[in-house]
Parts: structure tokens; sequence; C-alpha cells
């Protein structure tokens, strides 16, 4: 076989790269004494030493790959849940809404907007309490006790959680919030925790329980359920990821911009032990959200899959919210600001959040996406 000749570096920039190679039919210096390998190439040893940090490297991002996923998959699997929209009574009506989000069958999520009246947290659209609320004790945490101890009983911990509880605060006062954070201490047991890591950017493995509690991105909510606990304490809720400021100057500018924004660019930070899910409008989807939401198509479709696919990436859930589609006789008091105008436009999205692998797709019609899903 004819003898390869040197090859040397080219005079540019990149003549002193550490991927340079030399391919020599003799010995180079410091490396070894022995003759090229018949058909062989003898390293740098700047190379070889690069070689081995990425082999190390590239074994350690596999591993916290592995972590990702694993965490995704907490969550039904890393597949989409049902999330019953404002599941409690305004003002004293739409007293069914629990009742019919867990009649749809598991997993489901359910949220709930909290508020702080007479020393305790209750539901509530706003701040602005009367003081005839219902208590998220009761509300919520005994109206799903027998369900949750039963799925303790049967320990089928595959399907944990069955239940994942999204807090709304509409108020972000310090009361409330520690109020809630006690509330949730006493029922620990039945919750999804993790432990505090010294370092925010290291993800601690979940401890599955039938609950998990989702909260959102507000930073005072941090500093009481997360910064304020001691490394080693159990996280019992996890907030959401800040997106990026949209600095149009009119609403029209920054609506365009959030329809258009890459999602690199609308989600920049990796999750951290307690920011592990992503919470969108339908605004960063379709220009103007729903009421301007026009006829579905595949741009729209892929601007929907590029986003579940950036957030599944960096390794948060990620929440749509809220996908409505009915005829004004049809309204149960969930009103216009989030309607579709008709159930073959909602059924569109629904069946593209479902397809793109949406974790949390929120709706007032439970039933309907429900049947959807099943």
């Amino acid at each position: 076989m004819q003898q390869m000749q040197s090859v040397e570096p080219r005079s540019n920039v990149f003549s002193k790269d550490p991927f340079e190679v030399s391919i020599r039919p003799t010995p180079l210096p410091g490396v070894s004494k022995s003759p090229l390998p018949k058909g062989g190439f003898l390293l740098r040893p700047r190379l070889w030493l690069l070689w081995t940090t990425t082999l190390v490297l590239a074994t350690q991002c596999s591993a916290q790959s592995s972590g990702q996923r694993a965490a995704l998959d907490l969550l039904n699997g890393n597949r989409p849940v049902l999330d019953a929209h404002n599941c409690y009574p305004y003002e004293g009506k739409w007293k069914d809404r629990i009742e019919r989000a867990l009649s749809t069958g598991f997993p489901v999520a359910i949220e709930q907007d909290l508020a702080w009246a007479n020393g305790r947290p209750v539901l509530s659209h706003t701040k602005d309490t009367i003081g005839t609320e219902p208590t998220l004790r009761e509300h919520f945490f005994e109206r799903v006790r027998g369900i949750v101890e039963s799925a303790l009983e049967r320990n089928d911990r595959a399907r944990w959680p069955i239940i994942t509880v999204h807090f709304d605060f509409k108020d972000n006062q310090r009361p409330l919030l520690e109020a809630v954070w006690k509330l949730l201490g006493e029922y620990e047991s039945w919750i999804t925790t993790a432990p505090k890591t010294a370092d925010p950017r290291k993800l601690s493995d979940f401890d599955a329980k039938p609950l998990l509690v989702l909260t959102e991105d507000n930073d005072d909510q941090e500093q009481v359920f997360f910064n304020a606990l001691p490394v080693g304490a159990k996280l019992r809720l996890f907030g959401s990821a800040h997106t990026a400021r949209i600095e149009g100057q009119t609403r029209e500018e920054r609506e365009r911009l959030q329809a258009t924004m890459s999602p690199e660019r609308l989600l920049v930070d990796p999750p951290t032990n307690y920011r592990r899910w992503w919470n969108n409008s339908w605004f960063v989807v379709e220009e103007g959200g729903q009421r301007r939401g026009g006829p579905w198509n595949d741009s729209k479709r892929q601007r929907l899959e590029a986003l579940v696919k950036h957030a599944h990436g960096l390794g948060y859930w990620i929440r749509f919210y809220t996908l409505d589609g009915f005829a004004p006789s049809e309204d149960r008091g969930w009103g216009e600001n989030y309607n579709f105008g008709s159930r073959d436009a909602v059924l569109q999205r629904w069946r593209a959040a479902i397809d793109a692998g949406v974790n949390l797709i929120a709706t007032d019609q439970f039933e309907e996406l429900g049947k959807l899903m099943r």
C-alpha cells in the first residue's frame, strides 16, 4: 500500500486547535516509540486528552438526560393529562366542578385559585374575598381523602401521582403562603416530594405519592416554598419557570412577539430543583390567543410542537391554558376569554395538544376533553 503523506496544519486561526490530527508514518515525539499500526492513526496528546474529556462529558450528559426523562415520566409517563381549569365554585355557583373533574378518571389535574380570608387559604377567583369562600382544606384535601387513602393502600406506585393539584395564587401575601405551606405539611404523607439540594441547579429525585402539587412562578412563593428551607428538607410543591418578558410597545406588538419568538428565547433557563414546569397561555401558539385564533393549520401545529419539544428537551413539563370551545347557550360560568367559539375549533386544538405531548391541557369542558383523551 502506498505510504500516506504527512498532513500539515493549515495556516489559519485553527492551526493550533486541539482537534489537530497528525497522520504520519513515523513516531511522534512524546506519544510513542512504536511504529504506526497498519492503517492506523497516532493522536497528539492534546487530542487524546480532549477525546477522553469528551467521553466523560458525554457520559455525564447521558446520565443527566436519563435523569431528566425519569423526572418527566413521573407525570403520566410524560403523556397528556386533563387539567380542570378553575375547579371551584364562583360566588356559591358551580359547586359541582370538582366532582365533574374527578369523574373524568385518573390521572387528572385540578386547578385551585387561592386567596386569604378569615386567616385561612380559600378558593377565590380574586384576592378580594368576602369570607364565605370554601377553604382549601375542605374543598380539595378532605374531598380527595378517600381517593388518596385508597391509592396508598393499593400502593400501585407506577400510577402515582393520580391527582395533580395546581395552585394559582391570587394573592402572594406572606401569611397566605406560610399557611399553605403549613397545610401541605399536614398532608405530606400524601404528597410527592423531593429533597432540597445545596445547588438549586441539581435536581433531586421525586418520591412519588398519589398527589403532586404545583404552583406558579412568583418569586415570593419561591422564597417561602424553597429558599427558606434547609438543605435536605422535603419540597412539598414545585414552581413554574420564568418566561421571557415581552417588551413590545403596544398590545398588538406584544401579541405578535409572543406568537413568533423562538421557544429558545421564550424559555432560556433549565429546570431547577424547585422550578419543574412551564406554564403558557395560548397566546404563544396563536397570535391574539383563543378569540383571534382563526383556522387551525400546519404552521400553528408546528409552532405548538416546537414549544413542547423545547420544554421537554430542557426537562420541563409544559401546560397550556385554557382551551374551550362552546356556544353562548352552553356557558357554565366559563366566560369568553378562552373560547375558540365552537366545539369543532377546540377539538382541533385538543387533538393537536394531545399529539404534541402537552403535559397539562387546561379546559373548562372537563367531560368532553376527558372523553376525547380516553
